[in-house]
């Protein structure tokens, strides 16, 4: 069920990728600006604070719904490229929790004094973005080999010729003789 829900079972190829995350950026660029322009219309804005904010239901609500289009489109993107989301999100969360942390432990090693992450972290997000942006498709099988193995695909006789198998119990005979 959760597969249909956040994409895990479908695949978006790099050009769509690309342009529903503009969009993604365009529709979310447009939420944030209503929800900025209602909060100055009812509050003062030398009387905002941060923390207050997160008692918004509206920007909760959005972030939520960022979150899971964020998620959704990268799992099918990387469900595109042959590798499987169900192992690469959770692996890239454990990565830039544990990078959080280590950054909050060890400030020397964080970007700089506002960000909480390192360099690697940074890094990591940086390949995975480029590779989600530019690896090329995977095979259609849905088989989750590494880019460097021949594919499987030519060795198996086409769709056709086993259908024409299937109707005539097993006899075909070549349409050139």
């Amino acid at each position: 069920m959760l597969g249909f829900v956040f994409g895990l079972n479908a695949r978006l190829g790099r050009l769509h990728f690309f342009l529903a995350s503009v969009a993604l950026a365009i529709v979310m660029t447009a939420i944030c600006f209503a929800i900025a322009m209602a909060v100055l219309r009812t509050i003062s804005p030398s009387m905002i604070r941060p923390e207050d904010l997160m008692t918004n239901w509206s920007i909760i609500a959005a972030i939520v719904f960022f979150g899971m289009a964020t998620f959704t489109l990268q799992s099918m993107r990387i469900r595109d490229i042959g590798w499987d989301p169900v192992c690469v999100i959770p692996a890239w969360f454990a990565l830039m929790i544990v990078d959080h942390v280590v950054a909050g432990r060890f400030p020397a090693w964080a970007i700089g004094q506002e960000h909480q992450s390192t360099i690697l972290g940074g890094l990591v997000n940086l390949g995975l973005m480029l590779a989600l942006t530019f690896w090329p498709s995977g095979d259609s099988e849905g088989s989750y080999s590494s880019p460097g193995q021949p594919s499987r695909s030519a060795a198996k006789p086409s769709m056709s010729n086993e259908r024409l198998a299937r109707v005539s119990q097993g006899t075909v005979r070549p349409t050139w003789s």
